[in-house]
């Protein structure tokens, strides 16, 4: 396997904090990964959603489906 240059555990920089989680519709802010959020990527940007405003998205789309899918 190999490794990019500067790619390694060992590496002589200092640690980067990771930058906290910004729902992009209301600005809850997250610490940490959260298992219930959901993450878009449109036109190459990665966008998260906390998950009360995911799951009202979702709703929105179920909203508007034929009763077929039903």
């Amino acid at each position: 396997m190999t490794s990019l240059p500067g790619d390694s555990d060992h590496s002589s920089g200092s640690a980067r904090e990771p930058e906290p989680l910004v729902c992009a519709r209301c600005g809850t802010r997250a610490e940490a990964p959260q298992p219930t959020w959901a993450c878009s990527v449109e036109n190459g940007t990665r966008y998260y959603f906390c998950d009360r405003c995911s799951r009202e998205s979702l709703r929105a789309i179920e909203g508007r489906l034929d009763s077929a899918w039903w």
